[in-house]
This record gives C-alpha cells, structure tokens and sequence, in this order.
C-alpha cells in the first residue's frame, strides 16, 4: 500500500469509495435519506474543487483510501470498506500528520473512527453539538499534539 497525492483522474473512482464508505461508517448515525444523497455525484461534485488538497492510499494502482485536509484539519479520511483493517487509513494519517494535520472532527457515536484516532494518539478536545445535514448532532473534536 502506498500514498500520493491526488490526480483531478482520481476524482471518479475517490468519490465511489466515499459513498461506500460513508454509508457503512455512518448507517447507524445518519438518516436513510441523507445517506441516500451523499451518493457518488454529490461526492464527486465536492472533490472536482478539492482533490488538490487530497491524499490517495493505493493497493498496486488502484486507489483505496483518501484523506482530505485544509489548512491542518483533517475534513475526511475515507477507506473503501473492503479494504479497511489493512493499513492503509494508519498510511493516510501518518502521512497528514507530516504535512501539519493537527486537527479533525467526528460524529460522536462513530466508536470505529475514535478507536482508529485515539490509537494513533489523536486526544479529544472537546464535544459539542452543531447543525450537520439539517438536525443537530454530536461531534468530537480532535488534536494531535
């Protein structure tokens, strides 16, 4: 498993694994119908203006994983579902963390994410409630450091 940085051709197949993704991580946390719209084109609409600040994690030449950050927050990190528990996630941090990554947020009761974070030596920073997708909703907020 390797990291590069991302292509504008990575955007399509970048997009696929984040609804997968998306919808496996938070399909206990979420409503059906927001899962049902953050599907492939609204993922790919989102990266067509972001995949420049974008971390691909490939297995061969096929990418698996992707990390996007601004500014030294982590907004996603991302595996394709059947590739998790590989180290592909632990690549994509490491290699955020060496660009300056010192913070990220999430949903509160997505145990898997702060169990990957917490490992790695992410600390919680605080929890808060704020407005995502039309309701209110609990996150945590982490930093490195």
């Amino acid at each position: 498993m390797i990291v590069r940085p991302a292509g504008a051709d990575d955007v399509p197949a970048l997009a696929i694994i984040a609804e997968g993704s998306y919808r496996a991580a938070f399909a206990k946390i979420l409503e059906a119908d927001i899962l049902a719209s953050r599907d492939g084109a609204f993922f790919a609409k989102r990266f067509t203006s972001s995949w420049e600040r974008m971390l691909v994690a490939c297995s061969g030449e096929r990418p698996v994983g992707f990390l996007l950050m601004t500014d030294g927050h982590i907004d996603m990190l991302f595996m394709d579902p059947m590739v998790s528990s590989r180290g592909g996630g632990s690549l994509l941090l490491e290699a955020a963390e060496q660009q300056g990554a010192r913070s990220l947020e999430c949903f509160r009761d997505n145990h898997g994410a702060r169990r990957f974070y917490e490992r790695h030596g992410w600390k919680v920073d605080r929890e808060y409630d704020r407005e995502f997708a039309g309701r209110s909703r609990s996150f945590v907020f982490y930093v490195k450091g």
